[in-house]
């Protein structure tokens, strides 16, 4: 047990990260207020103890918890397929299980485990992860956690997974001309798919999901049906102006307060710090979100340790990302889809595993600063010369 402590040392945490974090925080709770006043004080619990599991989770040598990577693996498949078994479900979609009267949800948990996994995973096989094998035996392991995700459904998480997973295995080696060679593919072929979607008649999609691309492609014909949240979310988000409402409106001022806005504590919180914060509210969410995935990327490119980089640096791609979707959806800039604003949307389950995310971030730096280890390389994640660590 004292060795799995060892590691921590205060003068080498990462206050700084520690600051960003709880600063978003702590506007994701007065948001929380303004939308669902009567899930404010949860919301503050939830904060409270995800802090402590937090440096907890600092504290400890996250190279004696990656020995238990396949234990994630496991809990993680247990956990997907425990929701398409017994799962509640809530707006078409059956994503949460209760457990001993504990309501949680095991996709938002899935990116933590996962992630932890593959920090072990490529680490172990880094010799091996240009091959087309090993990158074929990664991208099923990661598709099946993704396709459970997809049954429930929950297509954003989905994607979410997919792109931390495509992060972590540029960052463990994967070669420029793959990912070079995938992205002339990918794109061409995201946009063919999105015209294919919009052809009257087409079936590649659900009813539901390709109604959500046609409003975002084309809002005013769905004005008063798909497209009517997402516009409503717009026009509250300009109501703002530069300094918000601060909620001095009134319900016939407020497109909040009269009930324009559903999903407003969660997937659409972006609108309520729009709209009660105004300008200068939203791009210090924005500035917010950025800095921190910048500084779990920034750990992430000074790490000695492959496993510690990948952990920084899927972390990053995970508040970063998932902030750019959820952002997007709330401004019109991307089709309607149900996902969490990092550290300001409400769910504990979010919540947790994204402290627990920044938790490890700090013990990875944490560690790398007590060493005093340094990292020579001419490309990010490719050329590793290790001072302090033998795998």
């Amino acid at each position: 047990m004292r060795n799995l402590f060892r590691t921590f040392s205060l003068k080498n945490i990462d206050f700084i990260l520690i600051a960003l974090v709880v600063t978003l925080n702590i506007i994701g709770i007065i948001a929380v207020g303004d939308a669902a006043p009567q899930l404010q004080k949860r919301q503050i619990a939830g904060s409270i103890f995800s802090l402590a599991v937090m440096f907890l989770v600092s504290a400890t040598d996250y190279k004696h918890i990656l020995k238990y990577y396949w234990v994630f693996y496991g809990l993680n498949l247990v956990l997907l397929t425990l929701v398409l078994a017994v799962g509640s479900s809530s707006g078409g979609a059956q994503r949460w299980v209760n457990i001993a009267g504990i309501i949680f949800q095991p996709s938002e948990a899935a990116k933590i485990l996962l992630i932890l996994f593959f920090a072990k995973f490529i680490m172990k096989y880094k010799n091996r992860i240009q091959t087309f094998g090993m990158v074929a035996v990664c991208a099923v392991l990661a598709a099946i956690p993704v396709l459970l995700v997809i049954k429930q459904p929950d297509l954003s998480t989905s994607i979410m997974i997919m792109v931390i997973f495509a992060v972590m295995m540029f960052v463990g080696g994967l070669s420029y001309k793959l990912v070079a060679t995938v992205l002339i593919i990918a794109v061409p072929s995201v946009i063919i798919f999105i015209n294919l979607v919009a052809q009257e008649g087409s079936t590649l999609l659900e009813g539901y999901q390709r109604d959500r691309i046609l409003a975002w492609l084309h809002p005013e014909d769905f004005a008063t049906t798909t497209a009517y949240q997402t516009m409503n979310s717009i026009m509250a988000i300009g109501s703002g102006q530069l300094s918000g409402k601060s909620g001095n409106a009134s319900s016939f001022t407020s497109l909040l307060k009269s009930g324009y806005i559903s999903e407003s504590q969660t997937d659409f919180i972006f609108t309520v710090v729009g709209e009660e914060f105004g300008f200068i509210g939203s791009c210090l969410v924005v500035i917010l979100l950025m800095l921190i995935a910048l500084k779990c990327l920034s750990i992430a490119r000074t790490c000695s340790d492959m496993s510690g980089s990948i952990i920084a640096a899927g972390t990053g791609a995970w508040v970063g990302f998932q902030g750019f979707l959820n952002i997007g959806v709330a401004t019109g800039v991307l089709p309607n889809t149900g996902i969490p604003l990092p550290f300001v949307s409400y769910g504990l389950t979010s919540l947790i595993s994204l402290y627990i995310g920044i938790g490890f971030v700090l013990n990875v730096r944490m560690q790398n600063r007590r060493k005093g280890s340094t990292v020579n390389s001419t490309e990010f994640g490719r050329v590793y010369e290790y001072s302090a660590y033998r795998s």
